[in-house]
């Protein structure tokens, strides 16, 4: 038996893909990429952009399709907002949220007998059972970089987001598992570790006193780290500018294996459209902690999202958001058209701004971020990197890898055993969003 997985969207979405295959292996499966070999075909939606919902119902109506020839059961999980459940009830076989993962055999196994509808769980936006998803040990796609979940859910209710009505509340796992779950993964080779929440730092904060909070969490790892003595870099992702205190910056400049990138989302450099936003900080928060960032860690690369195109969203809003873009300078801005999601409290509001004027933002922003990007690049012209090397480059004879502030390299081989491994690079030209240069040595993977 085979079977076929895809996962749209967020980092969160390929971490929790990782312990659905686990399931799906345990019960005898095999992965297939050809979809067309699988008896069972899942998919872990994507809520927050229409056209990622879009690509939900063409791959369902596609599979449906295929029943009238073959035995296939079909899934869906991830995102999903409770009127795409709804729908989803009539068209997928299986229908499930995250936290009932384990449960995924037995509704394989009941399919077919139950309801023409297929199997179901009922929507429940709470999170009171995600231990049992997390207790899944994950059937990781790499050997060297692993994402750990660190919470599940989110409080902040920003009015264009979808999230707390998807994942639900707030709910932070046992910093005992993540800190074993991150040793494990250092003592068997991997190099990069990317903690995963929908607002990291306030982790601990709903445990009410009963669990540490997001700086201590990165203070035990940090010390695990410098304990093991073994080379490997530590990233988050997403903080939220409110919750981002000074203490975050201090522990991650204190600590070797606490890497020195940030990504600290803007969606917006003007004060009001944060406001209509419902983002609970404004510009001069934003301002300090960046601020607090260059003082203490001053080669720290900066990432960021925006969204243009946001329901009322002036000329003299965006021109804003470009005033912001050129004072934080980042090196990496994921830019969106704003699109209203059902559920989230601005689905409400007249989408007024027209997506040609969406699409002109985004083009404008997005040679802006270029400028920024190449300068900081530029600087990076006859100094050497350590790179960890991810894969082969599109040209030929190339390798490509990433360095600490996750900017991308490439530099002649066609030694793929470095794969994986750490290289020493000196970069010889730079571009917009990528440096090239020349491998120097190989990095050993102890300090």
């Amino acid at each position: 038996m085979k079977y076929h997985l895809i996962s749209l969207g967020c980092q969160m979405n390929a971490s929790d893909g990782e312990r659905v295959r686990t399931v799906i292996e345990q019960m005898g499966y095999t992965y297939t990429e050809d979809e067309t070999e699988a008896n069972l075909i899942g998919i872990l939606a994507c809520s927050v952009r229409q056209n990622a919902i879009d690509k939900v119902y063409s791959k369902i109506s596609k599979w449906n399709k295929w029943k009238n020839r073959s035995n296939l059961i079909t899934f869906v999980s991830g995102c999903v907002l409770p009127s795409d459940h709804e729908k989803f009830l009539k068209l997928f076989d299986i229908i499930f949220q995250m936290k009932d993962l384990p449960n995924l055999p037995e509704m394989i196994h009941q399919y077919g007998i139950t309801t023409a509808n297929g199997v179901q769980k009922g929507f429940d936006a709470q999170n009171d059972n995600i231990s049992e998803f997390w207790n899944v040990k994950p059937d990781h796609t790499s050997d060297f970089e692993a994402f750990v979940p660190i919470q599940n859910g989110c409080d902040k209710f920003c009015s264009f987001c979808a999230v707390p009505y998807t994942r639900g509340r707030e709910v932070s796992r046992p910093s005992v598992e993540i800190v074993n779950e991150v040793r494990s993964l250092v003592e068997r080779g991997y190099k990069s570790i990317t903690l995963l929440g929908q607002n990291v730092n306030s982790y601990g904060l709903d445990k009410k006193g009963d669990e540490i909070d997001f700086p201590e969490l990165l203070r035990q790892i940090g010390n695990l780290g410098d304990d093991l003595k073994t080379e490997f870099w530590l990233y988050f992702t997403s903080p939220h500018p409110r919750d981002m205190t000074d203490e975050v910056i201090e522990v991650i400049a204190q600590y070797k294996c606490l890497a020195k990138q940030i990504h600290l989302p803007l969606q917006s450099g003007d004060d009001k459209l944060l406001i209509a936003m419902n983002r609970k900080h404004g510009l001069e928060k934003y301002r300090q902690s960046v601020s607090t960032i260059k003082r203490l860690i001053p080669e720290a690369t900066l990432f960021t999202d925006i969204i243009v195109g946001f329901t009322g969203e002036t000329n003299e809003q965006f021109e804003n958001t470009r005033k912001a873009m050129e004072e934080f300078k980042y090196n990496m801005a994921y830019i969106a058209m704003y699109s209203p999601r059902p559920g989230a409290l601005s689905h409400r509001w007249f989408d007024d701004v027209s997506l040609d004027i969406k699409k002109s933002r985004h083009h404008i922003l997005t040679e802006d971020l270029k400028i920024h990007s190449k300068n900081y690049n530029s600087t990076m012209l006859d100094k050497v990197f350590k790179v960890l090397v991810k894969g082969t480059a599109k040209h030929d004879g190339y390798l490509a890898g990433l360095t600490e502030g996750r900017i991308n390299v490439r530099f002649l081989s066609t030694d793929e055993s470095l794969i994986g491994q750490f290289v020493d690079v000196k970069i010889t030209s730079a571009a917009n969003f990528s440096v090239e240069g020349e491998m120097i040595t190989i990095k050993e993977g102890v300090v």
